[in-house]
């Protein structure tokens, strides 16, 4: 399912997300989000996601300084091709709208979106995440990893476009040199915000009570990360990966030697081409002309 694009009192808090060490040069220096829209969203994968299945959502709430604060949510809901009548845009008007009309934070501050083995950087992602951002500054894409989830570590993580990628993402052009001159890399196109989960001192006192009654019987049951299932799947994942590298870095090793060869070539047929003017020029002829020679020599490609 491809990534949606439509931007249009007293508590206790969680802190679960630190972010990179560093201040950020964003709009926004945290994201304070409800526990009720968390458990939204924990709810929205348990009903609809199925495996890799991804499901995405809208964030509503408002922005106080450079505090985002996420106060609700709502789910987009599955539809299949053949629901030709389905409109995304009005569906979400009319959601905002109902909210607007029971007195309910209804202002657009970004969307979420569930990940599969933390697999979610993809060219829809960027482009969704670009529209907001561009339509509202303060947006954020909010990923949700189930499977770490339930290992029982909550695996939630707030990014936005770092502003140099933002810039790219205006003039569209993703060109090698374009993201080389913005040292745009995979791993720095998005920064990522601190998360911290506010809870009201109601349902503090509920999770106290309820961890008082139903105790954990082994303290250290919750550092098990992955039962062998998830661990074989994330290993055979790793090795497709490391293989794909393994064939990238022989083509460009190819590639290489093949542009070392030509260049050898290339400076060959100059030194004889300027031997053999000298020796027109002795003999009083005239000299041959230049040849451009890239049309001499085409550049080697690398192999896809």
């Amino acid at each position: 399912m491809a990534a949606r694009v439509t931007p249009s009192p007293a508590s206790g808090t969680v802190a679960v997300s630190a972010g990179p060490p560093g201040a950020l040069d964003t709009a926004v220096k945290q994201v304070q989000i409800d526990g009720l829209v968390l458990l939204k969203i924990i709810k929205h994968y348990q009903e609809e996601g199925q495996g890799s299945e991804v499901v995405q959502g809208v964030l509503l709430g408002l922005v106080v300084d450079d505090r985002l604060e996420i106060t609700n949510c709502f789910p987009f809901p599955q539809h299949t091709e053949d629901d030709a009548d389905f409109d995304e845009v009005q569906y979400q008007m009319e959601m905002m709208r109902s909210l607007r009309h029971v007195n309910i934070d209804h202002l657009h501050v970004g969307w979420y979106q569930s990940t599969y083995y933390g697999s979610f950087v993809s060219r829809a992602l960027l482009d969704s995440q670009f529209s907001y951002q561009h339509a509202i500054e303060e947006s954020v894409v909010l990923i949700y990893d189930p499977i770490k989830t339930s290992q029982g570590s909550l695996s939630l993580k707030a990014f936005r476009l770092v502003p140099k990628l933002m810039e790219i993402c205006k003039e569209k052009d993703f060109s090698a040199e374009s993201l080389k001159k913005g040292n745009i890399a995979f791993e720095n196109m998005f920064e990522e915000v601190p998360i911290v989960i506010k809870n009201s001192h109601l349902n503090t006192v509920l999770l106290w009570d309820l961890e008082q009654k139903s105790p954990v019987s082994d303290k250290h049951e919750l550092l098990n990360l992955a039962s062998s299932n998830h661990l074989e799947k994330s290993l055979q994942l790793l090795m497709d990966r490391v293989d794909e590298m393994s064939q990238d870095i022989v083509k460009f090793n190819t590639y290489l030697r093949n542009s070392s060869k030509q260049q050898q070539q290339k400076n060959q047929y100059q030194q004889r081409r300027q031997q053999e003017n000298h020796q027109r020029v002795s003999r009083g002829e005239t000299p041959l002309p230049e040849e451009d020679m890239s049309k001499l020599f085409k550049p080697p490609q690398i192999g896809r």
